[in-house]
């Protein structure tokens, strides 16, 4: 089993000195991953029903800092030499692919192949329309803009015609240091999610542990359909129960990563929670 940690790029470890300590701190303990988070707006008052959270909001307050996931990662990749670095979840349709297959593929040649691209359809329908996206059709513009960033990935120069973007033969540099590309881990809670990731992504992020084996059986099942492995695609996830019985669960549920939030908002707390979790739970895989 592998293990991430969730929400590194929230409030707290959003200044400098804090995301350096949390950065190192994880890879010296043996951690995976850090899994960073978006929203480059957050509208006041909104009514969207946040879905990983029982009170329907996201958690802190409006006002609490969340740094782009992007230039938040870069920033730690230079201070760190193994961990890899993923959105979890980037809100794909908001952004243009172009731009997206630019960063990643230059965040994977900076880092030596550490990235890893997370995206979600999104969920806050008051920051698509402040952004100017339409809602609506933000499932078509994430699928066909993962199709838009693997093929800028390929080697040589790339033409693409689509419904929400096209271009004629350009060049995308450099080229992510990974092959065939950055790994894309389509994230999300309902079996549409699933089964778009059987289709399109390289991993899976069920957001919801209480549906998990209803994302999974979706995602087994579309992969079944379109003959794909479901082993092929990783899936990421998280549990209240870290103990070997929990662990072991997990796995035998098809899970090869589980990420956990960060123990504390201090440097002794973080350093500490850190190092004890690595001594109890990930000496012992």
């Amino acid at each position: 089993m592998k293990f991430g940690i969730m929400f590194a790029n929230t409030g707290y470890f959003g200044l400098p000195e804090h995301a350096a300590e949390l950065a190192t701190v994880a890879e010296e303990a043996g951690f995976d991953s850090l899994w960073t988070v978006e929203h480059v707006l957050v509208p006041k008052g909104y009514e969207s029903i946040y879905p990983y959270h029982r009170s329907g909001r996201l958690r802190g307050p409006d006002e609490s800092p969340m740094p782009d996931p992007i230039l938040w990662m870069s920033f730690v990749a230079a201070l760190t030499k193994t961990i890899k670095l993923s959105t979890g979840v980037l809100i794909l349709p908001q952004r243009h692919p172009a731009y997206v297959a630019k960063e990643f593929a230059t965040l994977d040649s900076l880092s030596g192949g550490r990235a890893m691209l997370g995206v979600g359809i999104g969920w806050l329908e008051e920051e698509f329309d402040a952004l100017g996206v339409p809602f609506k059709h933000r499932v078509a513009r994430t699928e066909e803009s993962i199709k838009a960033i693997r093929d800028l990935w390929k080697a040589g120069p790339s033409t693409f015609e689509g419904e929400h973007f096209s271009w004629p033969a350009v060049e995308s540099n450099p080229k992510p240091v990974q092959s065939p590309g950055v790994p894309i881990i389509i994230g999300g809670h309902v079996p549409a999610a699933a089964r778009r990731a059987a289709r399109f992504g390289d991993g899976f992020f069920p957001g919801r542990i209480d549906r998990l084996d209803e994302l999974i059986a979706a995602l087994r099942k579309e992969c079944e359909a379109i003959g794909r492995n479901p082993d092929d695609v990783e899936i990421t996830t998280g549990t209240p129960n870290m103990t070997p019985d929990g662990i072991k669960e997990m796995e035998d549920r098809g899970v090869v990563r589980l990420t956990v939030p960060v123990p504390g908002t201090n440097k002794d707390d973080i350093r500490q929670g850190l190092e004890h979790f690595a001594e109890t739970v990930i000496s012992k895989q």
